[in-house]
């Protein structure tokens, strides 16, 4: 169970990196430069956050089976856009929150098969 809760963090890790990705894309856009502080400092960051991640899911996956913990995968497709909601402001269709209820169902059941 520890190692899942890990797995968990790493995908968090990894979904708070696309959310910098896209602060740091919305500052490019803006600024015109990467080397811009503005758009430097969440780039790093989300580098950064993905090389953790990068490790500690190796680390993972030399304790645990690839095909029981990759599922967990999913919750990004959770995270990414409620996460882009409360920062961006990004709209949902009614359509998104099934498909949100259909990939936890899914992970529930991946994971506990």
């Amino acid at each position: 169970m520890a190692l899942q809760i890990i797995a968990v963090i790493c995908v968090i890790g990894l979904a708070i990196g696309q959310i910098l990705f896209k602060v740091t894309a919305n500052s490019l856009s803006q600024t015109g430069s990467f080397f811009a502080v503005k758009t430097a400092a969440p780039l790093l960051a989300a580098i950064t956050l993905y090389a953790i991640t990068t490790l500690a899911w190796v680390w993972i996956l030399q304790k645990m089976e690839l095909g029981k913990i990759y599922p967990l995968m999913a919750l990004a497709f959770v995270i990414v856009p409620l996460g882009s909601h409360f920062m961006f402001g990004e709209r949902f269709q009614p359509h998104y929150f099934m498909g949100v209820t259909l990939i936890m169902i899914g992970i529930v059941v991946t994971v506990k098969a």
